[in-house]
């Protein structure tokens, strides 16, 4: 059986949503592994299991709650995603990205994404956060390919500039302020699930990455073609010196990720009122 019109199916979900909530949501926030916490810090008004969304995929990472909360934070009217998906789930990456057309379909204008990455950059320690200034996709798919629907975004979306140099500068000037040490840096997505070699680490940095992750990428590219502003904030919860590389595992993944997760919380909260 052919699958309805993207459109058609983005408004169903949407109908669903607007059954509880009657307003837009001014912000799209994404938490990445272990970076669940800031939910907590919303006003909550509503707050939707992701399955019990039409057409919504469903979680199956650790440490991904799996919900839509709705509410306010910063003084800001917002959405956020408690846990991603990825396609090393199986999904591919226009399931991966359909949470993010349905929330710019909704009205949020502006969406951030956070991510729990792997550091290359030598200069990085673990709970380093990484204002993401760009990045490169290595995942070998695009979420954009297939039919376009002109009424969601253009057929070739610019990529000139993906991450928004206005909201990237509020970042910064809040992290001054907050005292809270951001470094910016190139993101890499590539596919996983494994972590890399010693050898793709090399040729990561060669290529111009300070962090490598599994996610972020295919949302930023659904985010721009849907006409949003995105700022991206990276967590290094290892470090991938291919010289002294070290095994890592997801526990410690997420033991990393918790502990710097406060500190990238009230980042998001102050530089929310300023967007």
């Amino acid at each position: 059986m052919k699958a309805p019109p993207l459109h058609q199916t983005l408004e169903a979900s949407a109908k669903f949503i607007r059954k509880k909530i009657s307003w837009a949501p001014e912000a799209a926030i994404v938490l990445g592994t272990g970076l669940g916490n800031l939910a907590r810090r919303v006003s909550v008004e509503a707050v939707f299991s992701y399955r019990d969304i039409p057409n919504f995929p469903v979680s199956t990472v650790e440490s991904h709650k799996g919900e839509l909360v709705f509410g306010t934070i910063g003084g800001k009217k917002v959405v956020v995603m408690e846990g991603r998906f990825h396609g090393y789930e199986g999904y591919s990456l226009q399931e991966v990205t359909f949470p993010i057309r349905l929330l710019a379909y909704l009205g949020a204008k502006i969406l951030v994404v956070t991510a729990a990455a792997g550091g290359m950059n030598l200069k990085y320690k673990k709970g380093q956060l990484v204002l993401i200034s760009d990045h490169i996709n290595l995942m070998g798919l695009n979420p954009l390919i297939g039919p376009n629907d002109d009424r969601l975004g253009p057929r070739f979306p610019d990529l000139s500039r993906p991450y928004s140099k206005r909201l990237m500068e509020i970042v910064d000037k809040t992290a001054k302020e907050k005292q809270i040490p951001v470094d910016r840096g190139v993101y890499v997505a590539v596919l996983g699930p494994n972590l890399e070699t010693a050898a793709e680490y090399r040729f990561l940095r060669v290529i111009g990455a300070d962090v490598v992750g599994m996610s972020t990428v295919p949302e930023v590219l659904v985010g721009v073609h849907m006409g949003m502003e995105i700022v991206g904030v990276a967590v290094v919860t290892d470090l991938c010196d291919p010289d002294h590389l070290e095994p890592c595992d997801i526990k410690e993944i997420i033991r990393v990720a918790g502990e710097a997760g406060p500190r990238l919380d009230q980042l998001i909260e102050s530089s929310l009122p300023k967007f």
